[in-house]
């Protein structure tokens, strides 16, 4: 059976098309446009927040999967135990300021924790402040008190906090890596946890891991949660990030 369009009808679907499609598309506040030549990007509304979406869907060895902040894209992941990789899929305008966008892989646990994953960027023109970051969290709220390592995709890698909960990231030391290339040794970047006290850790080249400035102190009341993720820093745009070899040890001393 064939379906026969009269073409006035065709005509007016036509014309539909455009304006259904704009009227699915994201709408994204000016606060939340990446920075460029032509635009500064600026923290969000004071009280400004979306509810996280949590899935208690394990993956790997990770207990469940959050869109922290609910990006105006649905994240996902998955994991290759042949590869030993974690894909992770996300949208998101930032980890900073006083609230995130991101796709979150968690565990909760209690005590020291060491945390620690190969890091590379299958996306080569992806946005250069995107990061993979590995994050311990005392909740899943986007403003939620946390400390994490970052790796930008231009090769920027910190430390940082946000020392309350509502309160804006505060950096505590960084190092200047390298944007990764295709077939290059991947960067490996770590965090361990010992009592109040966090310490980054790096390799750059293949090196053995190393600690790279000063502690940071900062107190997490347990149980908390530890992880890992990714933010596009493009808010309604997805890219990927690929963790692979994380270990994660309940102990501080473990980052390998």
């Amino acid at each position: 059976m064939k379906l026969i369009l009269c073409p006035r009808l065709l005509a007016v679907l036509l014309c539909a098309a455009p304006r259904l499609l704009l009227a699915q598309a994201p709408n994204v506040p000016d606060w939340a446009q990446p920075g460029s030549a032509t635009h500064t990007q600026v923290p969000p509304p004071a009280g400004f927040h979306r509810a996280t979406l949590t899935q208690n869907v394990p993956v790997g060895f990770f207990e469940g999967q959050s869109d922290i902040g609910a990006a105006l894209v649905a994240g996902n992941s998955s994991y290759d135990p042949s590869s030993k990789q974690y894909t992770i899929h996300s949208a998101g305008y930032n980890i900073w300021y006083a609230r995130d966008e991101f796709r979150y892989l968690w565990k909760r646990v209690s005590g020291d924790v060491s945390l620690a994953a190969d890091v590379t960027y299958p996306n080569p023109e992806g946005y250069g402040d995107r990061k993979a970051v590995l994050v311990i969290r005392q909740d899943l709220d986007d403003d939620s008190k946390e400390a994490m390592v970052a790796l930008h995709g231009a090769g920027l890698i910190h430390l940082a906090e946000r020392p309350e909960k509502g309160a804006n990231i505060k950096e505590s030391h960084r190092i200047e890596g390298r944007a990764h290339a295709s077939g290059s040794v991947p960067t490996r970047i770590g965090i361990e946890k010992q009592g109040d006290l966090f310490s980054l850790f790096v390799s750059l080249q293949g090196e053995p891991m190393h600690q790279v400035g000063p502690t940071m102190n900062l107190h997490i009341e347990g149980p908390f949660y530890v992880g890992i993720g990714f933010c596009s820093h493009l808010p309604a745009t997805s890219d990927t990030a690929v963790l692979s070899n994380v270990i994660l040890e309940n102990a501080a001393g473990k980052v390998r």
